[in-house]
């Protein structure tokens, strides 16, 4: 299980992709309810939609801490070390990319689309997410079944 080109590719598009929107969410969960965190998370001058949209941002940024930055981080480590244990962790950081995206795609589309049009919407603030969530899935499972790729 010795790591490959597309094991490191799948690691630095996650490091990429996650930390830019990890970042965003510890400056969101230190203080959610500052200015700073606002415009960082629904965008400089809005408000947020309401109650339920603010508690679900949050609630993504607390479960993004609590599971999947420690299943990233250390399933990255494991598939560096050429560890079974690191594909199957990095591969449940990729189910919950994948999972949490697709309940997104319902929630917030109506919103994000509208504001940002359909190549932001289905490269960096929706897509991105979901193509490492389903790559980091599939490549995990392949790995861990004796796929050599």
């Amino acid at each position: 299980m010795e790591p490959t080109l597309v094991t490191w590719a799948l690691i630095g598009f996650g490091v990429l992709t996650h930390g830019i929107l990890t970042d965003i969410y510890s400056v969101f969960a230190r203080d959610p309810h500052s200015k700073a965190s606002k415009d960082l998370m629904v965008g400089p001058d809005k408000d947020w939609r309401d109650e339920t949209h603010f508690d679900l941002n949050l609630g993504f940024a607390w479960t993004d801490f609590l599971f999947f930055v420690p299943l990233f981080a250390l399933g990255s480590i494991g598939m560096g070390l050429a560890q079974p244990w690191g594909y199957l962790l990095f591969g449940a950081a990729g189910a919950i990319s994948l999972y949490v995206n697709i309940v997104l795609l319902w929630v917030e589309k109506k919103h994000v689309y509208a504001a940002l049009g359909p190549l932001s919407y289905y490269t960096y603030y929706w897509g991105f997410f979901v193509y490492w969530g389903a790559a980091a899935l599939t490549y995990s499972v392949l790995r861990v079944s004796g796929v050599s790729l």
